[in-house]
């Protein structure tokens, strides 16, 4: 098959859950037979890489602020895709979800897939009309999507509650670790066991203000290193490292990606995620796969994925997380142990075999259901002309 994925920043990933997942999904079909097209950004993927791992990359322009990044970079990615000749279009997220009206106008016939990875307009660094916006992308998503696809129980039970349709749940995935030693961390006056982990966007949800707020109060030579960059969030990540400012322990990395993420990984102590909410975190899984023992929030979407594997603490309470920090410090065997337990939950729940198995079989149901309608010549020529005005303002 054919396949076009509209809705990330792009790949190889960088940073962020969703690019990550979109690169190992991608990769993984090709590897299945597949011929996929995944769309980027020119300022998260260098515009002249045109293919990765055997996926065709497509790099177009859009407006790079906080809030029509996405949007701009989806609108093209929709006039673009329209002229391919593609069997199935899936999108990601709930924002670039808001244009698929928009492909199933262009594209009439190709069937279109939607991944519902987490309620992005419940995150506090949106406004009102951003928000607002963003829950017309959610019904999107669950209501004219011909297919919608749930990486959590959490969100099939709320699709079904609130928009009455059963879509496909299909979790994020994970690989098989690659343990490191500690190398190139060193940089950062990093070894094996002296440090608590935390990998995330710096962004109000996820919750690592009160991590940092606990983290000051234990009593302990171990540091805690935050990895992860501003996500047009540079005011709040000031507020971060105001926060943790007099604590020598604390150490902000910036975001990572390639063999140093795997050495932050392999030689932590415990990985913690405060997040306040979240819609299944790879960097979670990811931790995991290592078997490195988590402390978490008890939101629903963490404890879906850790189950009875792991810790966790009541959500944004800071001496609540501060008491369970002090208790698995005194205890490495006992924090030892769940790790292991951890791993294997990963693998046997999380991984990518089962995962682009599931995938496929929803790229067949809803191709079969529908037939492609091949674009006029005319409407190419509108197409065309539409991408020419458009590209007029960046």
């Amino acid at each position: 098959m054919k396949i076009a994925i509209i809705g990330q920043k792009g790949i190889p990933s960088i940073s962020g859950g969703v690019e990550k997942h979109v690169e190992d999904l991608s990769v993984r079909l090709v590897q299945a037979g597949h011929q996929v097209f995944a769309y980027t950004r020119p300022n998260y993927t260098n515009k002249n890489l045109t293919e990765h791992k055997g996926v065709q990359l497509i790099s177009l322009p859009s407006v790079s602020t906080k809030s029509l990044d996405a949007i701009t970079h989806t609108f093209r990615a929709c006039l673009d895709v329209a002229k391919r000749d593609v069997d199935v279009i899936h999108f990601h997220s709930i924002g670039p979800s808001s244009l698929i009206w928009l492909v199933k106008l262009l594209k009439p016939g190709v069937p279109v897939v939607a991944t519902f990875h987490c309620e992005d307009d419940r995150h506090q660094k949106w406004g009102f009309f951003a928000r607002t916006y963003l829950k017309f992308g959610k019904f999107m998503t669950c209501r004219v999507a011909d297919k919608t696809i749930v990486v959590s129980k959490n969100l099939k039970d709320l699709t079904i509650k609130k928009y009455g349709r059963v879509p496909e749940y299909i979790p994020n995935g994970v690989g098989v670790a690659k343990k490191a030693v500690a190398h190139d961390i060193k940089y950062f006056g990093l070894k094996k066991g002296n440090y608590i982990l935390a990998v995330s966007r710096l962004v109000k949800h996820k919750g690592l203000q009160h991590l940092i707020k606990a983290f000051k109060h234990v009593k302990t030579d171990k540091k805690l290193v935050i990895v992860g960059g501003s996500a047009h969030t540079d005011k709040f990540v000031k507020q971060l490292k105001d926060l943790a400012a007099g604590d020598p322990r604390i150490i902000f990395t910036g975001a990572q990606s390639g063999e140093i993420i795997n050495e932050f990984y392999s030689n932590a102590y415990l990985f913690v995620q405060p997040s306040e909410s979240e819609g299944m975190s790879i960097a979670l899984l990811e931790a995991m796969s290592h078997g490195l023992a988590t402390l978490v929030s008890d939101i629903p979407e963490n404890r879906e994925v850790i189950s009875y594997t792991g810790y966790t603490f009541k959500n944004k309470n800071v001496a609540d997380l501060l008491g369970k920090l002090n208790g698995l410090l005194r205890n490495s065997e006992m924090v030892r142990e769940m790790g292991e337990m951890q791993k294997k939950r990963v693998q046997q729940e999380y991984n990518w075999e089962a995962i682009v198995a599931k995938t496929q079989n929803v790229y067949q149901q809803v191709a079969a259901q529908k037939k492609i309608v091949k674009v006029p010549v005319r409407s190419v020529r509108k197409l065309k002309f539409a991408e020419k005005f458009f590209s007029l303002f960046f």
